[in-house]
C-alpha cells in the first residue's frame, strides 16, 4: 500500500547511492551517546509477527543495547509534533509525540549518511516495498545486476525489510533517501548500509504506523 503525502525540501544533499540501502560490513561505532530520561521502553516489542502473509521473526532483543530499544523519552524539541529528526551520529531517530515526548529508535546509518543533512517530507510510505539497487552499484556489485530494472521482490531478505518511506523535494524528484527496515538486528548502532537509514523491522513497522500524509518532516541533525 502507497500513501501519497506533500513534499517540501529546505536543505538537501543526497547520493544516487543511497537508493540502494545495501550493507557493508558493520562497523562498531564509539560515538558518545546523549544521556536523555526514559519514560517508557518497549523491550518487550520485539516478538514474531506475523505481517501481510509475511512471518516476522523474533529479535534477540537481549543481544542489542538497550539504549537502541524503542522507548519514549523526555525530549525538548522546537520541531511540531509528527516530525521525524534523525541524529546520525548518535545512532538515533525521534517521532515527535506532544508533551515535550518523543518516540526515540536505534537506527543504522551508512557512510555517506554523515554528509548528508537536511529537511524533506515523506512523499510516500510502503508496505514489503520492493529493491531497485542503483546501476551504479550494480557496477560495484555483479550480483545485484539482476534486480536493476525488475526489482527484488518483497520478502524476509529484502534490503528494504518491512517498511519503506521515501523522501522527496520542493521540485517532486526523489532524493533516494530512505528510512527502512531490515532483518539485520545487529547492524543497529553501526554504520553498515550504502546512506539510507535503517531500523529493526518491528521498529519501522511502529514508526510506519504513525507517519501521516503532510505530517511527517525528516530533519537530519549532525551534532
Amino acid at each position: 500500500m502507497r500513501t501519497r503525502n506533500a513534499f517540501f525540501l529546505c536543505s538537501l544533499l543526497a547520493s544516487v547511492a543511497l537508493a540502494g540501502c545495501s550493507t557493508a560490513p558493520v562497523t562498531a561505532s564509539n560515538t558518545p551517546i546523549q544521556h536523555v530520561a526514559t519514560n517508557q521502553i518497549f523491550s518487550d516489542g520485539y516478538g514474531p509477527v506475523e505481517d501481510h502473509g509475511y512471518a516476522l521473526p523474533a529479535i534477540p532483543i537481549n543481544r542489542v543495547d538497550q539504549r537502541f530499544h524503542r522507548q519514549i523519552i523526555d525530549y525538548a524539541t522546537n520541531e511540531p509534533v509528527g516530525t521525524i529528526v534523525v541524529n546520525t551520529p548518535n545512532r538515533f531517530l525521534y517521532y515527535v509525540l506532544p508533551g515535550g515526548k518523543a518516540v526515540r529508535y536505534g537506527i543504522g546509518v551508512g557512510k555517506q549518511g554523515f554528509a548528508w543533512q537536511g529537511r524533506a517530507y515523506v512523499a510516500w510510505k510502503q508496505e514489503w516495498p520492493t529493491w531497485h539497487p542503483p546501476k551504479e552499484m550494480a557496477q560495484r556489485r555483479p550480483d545485484v545486476a539482476q534486480y536493476v530494472e525488475a526489482g527484488m521482490g518483497p520478502g524476509l531478505r529484502n534490503p528494504l525489510g518491512a517498511r519503506a518511506l521515501y523522501l522527496f523535494n520542493d521540485e517532486g524528484k526523489d532524493t533516494l533517501f530512505r528510512l527502512h527496515g531490515t532483518p539485520e538486528w545487529n547492524s543497529i548502532g553501526t554504520a553498515a548500509s550504502s546512506g539510507c537509514i535503517r531500523l529493526m523491522n518491528q521498529d519501522i513497522i511502529d514508526l510506519y504506523s504513525r507517519v501521516r500524509p503532510g505530517k511527517s518532516t525528516l530533519v537530519v541533525v549532525q551534532q
